[in-house]
């Protein structure tokens, strides 16, 4: 019994699927074909892709934040301006969310590229694949540790939001979350790769002539 229940679920992470967007600093610096290469090659396989303007009502659906979360930002940003001798003008949650509108401005302010991955353990491979959100301390060989050089001090001088080139959702069901945000299930193509057979198949049957 447990070896059909584990069976089962081995067969379900080949349909697991994680969201991506290529911020518009990776389409303005031409990245779109190097960040896809990267994830392409793993042998995940792409269920969608489009290129758009996002809204400000989808930017802020797709990041989900609550009030603890604008209050627990916010309290490390009034601490990091005490330590620096610099006024503190509002409350800490309007400094939370001021971390957001600064992303939000900045995710609405060109071209994005939402996409949909879909493989096993699809949402771990590509995480390791991006980095850390910090490029500065991203490790190297992932996209943001490769592909730029922003850090959380300099975005936090310019009071902006951090430029590192891509999203990727943290967990499986924070992936089906933001993939309602930003595709109708129509737009999301199911097929199958011929690659997916030398991965997934067990046997390997039909590869000798």
């Amino acid at each position: 019994m447990w070896v059909y229940y584990f069976l089962k679920n081995m067969k379900n992470t080949q349909k697991e699927r994680s969201f991506v967007i290529i911020k518009p600093d990776g389409v303005q610096r031409s990245l779109i074909g190097e960040m896809i290469k990267r994830i392409e090659r793993t042998g995940l396989k792409l269920a969608a892709m489009k290129m758009i303007f996002a809204t400000e009502d989808q930017c802020w659906k797709h990041y989900n934040k609550d009030e603890a979360w604008y209050k627990e930002k916010g309290a490390i940003t009034v601490k990091n301006r005490e330590e620096k001798g610099l006024p503190i003008e509002k409350e800490a949650i309007e400094y939370g969310k001021d971390i957001m509108r600064g992303n939000v401005s900045f995710m609405t302010c060109g071209p994005i590229i939402p996409m949909i991955w879909e493989g096993n353990q699809a949402v771990g491979i590509i995480k390791k694949i991006v980095g850390g959100t910090e490029p500065l301390t991203s490790d190297v060989g992932t996209m943001r540790g490769d592909l730029t050089i922003d850090s959380y001090d300099l975005a936090n001088m310019d009071g902006r939001a951090v430029r590192n080139l891509i999203h990727c959702s943290d967990k499986t069901d924070e992936a089906e979350r933001e993939i309602k945000v930003w595709f109708s299930e129509d737009e999301i193509l199911k097929y199958g790769l011929i690659s997916e057979k030398m991965i997934y198949d067990v046997n390997l049957d039909g590869i000798k002539e």
